[in-house]
């Protein structure tokens, strides 16, 4: 028999020891993995789903049918809504589309008096809402505006056609869009650079030729992006179609809520937007994945045109900025400095105070559930995280009207129950901040995502694990490493956001509680009224707030182009 040396067994035992302690805390360490995984997911499902709400309950509102208003809808409503969103979509597409891609062509490839200006003034009418572009659009050309005035006094009597139509919409929103497929396109042309038109000219291409052979081809999934994004912005819009007395789903999902009050018929409306606007995401995602997001740095010389090539340049660029932009912006500075000591009062200081507690409460919400979202996007980057991920951010493509039906829905059913159950004797969730806060959190996620999504993509994993190895305390990896890391696209969508929420009408008019205003409802109910002047003072002061983005745009673009 043969005997194991005692300080062999010993070692043995050690080393057995060890080995079990080993596995015990890898497979702590897996179980801990495990749950932190379960809950992150569990947590993205929650946002996900609390941002699908509002669409749900939108869609099941067809289950409750509401035959006599509809016969009515269906008779006199419904053919010119879908006839007026035709058109609109129509004019937006087309007109945006030239404008916008002209603009991008010329500013990024030729050199010309006044260029390097109008690089980047063509993309401040992002800066003013449309329903600011629209009423002072009318102003001016109101028979008793400006414009008309001036042609009298000098003797011309012929009246000038209304724009309160249709086609006068489809116009404005034309110029307040085409910043999106110009500020898309123009990066797109400085990614192919001068070398596009050098190769098509050594084919024996004129330079004409070379645009649309060669260059617009290849820039065409660019300005399509753009121009989806614009009819999106057209089917969303609410406050540019009610000045012109245009009847849209966005004006009948209002009209059916507080004109026949109805809000089932509104969510049914809404349920049609819904679609429609999805086929539009459809196209969309469509595009993007054929796009890519890649841009490499084109040739920075631009070439030279002939003098009459030149001038025609400078004055197309001059006539937009003027129309699109430089007029409006002097017009509501006029009418402001002539109605002011008229209109400003107390009130103003609750339109105010009101506009920035609700846009600081939504994008500090936003904000926070954007971080979380991000990280648990980066943290596990599978199928399950991407779809809900996009999920979460769905509600920017969902036009405001919808989700205040949308999120008022289940806030009232709530209160009905808090009712009946005795817990209170009336309703007050319905007429909270609460529902619009949640319905403008929803809307404007994925402003605050996108920023801090792409800041958090430039963390290295050797970063992430350098952070590891600093602190064993998530909180120290936290402050000392990940925060400096996300501080700049946090700030970016803190601003973004922010100016986003000041300038949402639709929303903030269809949930607020009574008296409640801000200075985007101070502009809908002045407007409503002809009161063009006395709507200047907010929606100057929206526009002012609104360059900030603009601004970030343009830094964003130059870092690229």
């Amino acid at each position: 028999m043969i005997t194991m040396p005692e300080s062999s067994a010993s070692q043995n035992h050690t080393v057995n020891e060890s080995n079990e302690t080993g596995n015990t805390s890898k497979s702590i360490r897996q179980d801990h993995a495990t749950r932190k995984r379960v809950i992150s997911k569990s947590v993205l499902g929650l946002i996900s789903l609390f941002m699908l709400v509002p669409i749900l309950i939108v869609l099941l509102s067809w289950t409750q049918p509401v035959a006599d208003i509809w016969g009515h809808m269906r008779e006199y409503v419904l053919p010119q809504v879908l006839k007026n969103t035709a058109i609109l979509l129509l004019m937006v597409t087309v007109i945006s589309g030239t404008i916008g891609t002209v603009l991008a062509w010329v500013t990024s490839m030729y050199r010309f008096p006044g260029q390097r200006f109008f690089s980047w003034a063509l993309m401040l009418p992002l800066a003013m809402p449309a329903y600011v572009l629209a009423f002072v659009t009318v102003g001016i050309v109101d028979f008793s505006g400006p414009l008309q005035t001036a042609l009298r006094e000098f003797g011309v009597t012929a009246a000038i056609p209304s724009v309160r139509n249709v086609w006068g919409a489809g116009l404005i929103l034309s110029l307040a869009f085409y910043p999106y497929v110009y500020l898309l396109a123009r990066q797109a042309f400085l990614s192919q650079g001068r070398r596009a038109i050098e190769a098509g000219q050594m084919l024996g291409l004129s330079r004409g030729r070379v645009f649309f052979r060669l260059a617009l081809p290849q820039a065409l999934p660019w300005v399509i992006g753009g121009l989806l994004l614009a009819s999106m912005e057209t089917l969303a819009d609410f406050g540019a179609v009610s000045v012109f007395n245009v009847d849209t789903f966005t004006t009948a999902i209002y009209k059916a809520w507080f004109g026949f009050f109805s809000l089932t018929t509104a969510a049914q409306l809404a349920a049609l937007l819904i679609g429609v606007v999805f086929i539009v995401v459809l196209f969309e995602q469509y595009w993007q994945a054929k796009r890519g997001n890649t841009i490499t740095q084109g040739s920075s010389q631009r070439f030279e045109a002939s003098n009459p090539a030149k001038l025609a340049m400078t004055l197309l660029c001059t006539l937009v900025f003027l129309i699109a932009f430089l007029i409006p912006f002097a017009q509501l500075i006029y009418w402001t400095a002539a109605n002011f000591q008229q209109d400003f009062d107390e009130r103003y200081i609750d339109f105010v105070t009101n506009s920035l507690m609700i846009a600081s409460m939504t994008t500090a919400f936003i904000a926070f559930l954007a971080i979380i979202i991000a990280w648990i996007k980066r943290q596990y980057p599978d199928k399950s995280t991407k779809l809900m991920t996009t999920l979460a951010n769905l509600g920017y493509v969902v036009p405001g009207t919808v989700l205040a039906v949308g999120i008022f829905i289940p806030i009232a059913w709530l209160d009905n129950q808090l009712i009946a159950f005795g817990v209170t004797s009336k309703q007050f969730l319905s007429g909270s901040v609460i529902v619009m806060l949640l319905a403008l959190s929803t809307r404007f996620m994925t402003v605050s995502f996108q920023p801090v999504d792409r800041q958090l993509q430039r963390l290295t994993v050797n970063q992430e694990a350098a952070a590891k190895l600093l602190s064993d305390s998530p909180y120290q990896r936290w402050r000392q490493v990940m925060l400096p890391v996300l501080s700049p696209g946090v700030l970016t969508g803190l601003l973004m956001g922010f100016v986003e929420v000041m300038k949402e009408m639709p929303i903030t008019l269809m949930t607020r509680r009574q008296g409640w205003d801000t200075l985007a409802v101070r502009v809908f109910e002045m407007t409503s009224e002809g009161m063009w002047a006395r709507a200047a003072l907010p929606s100057l002061l929206i526009v002012l707030v609104g360059l900030i983005p603009v601004w970030i745009l343009l830094r964003q673009s130059d870092k690229q182009g």
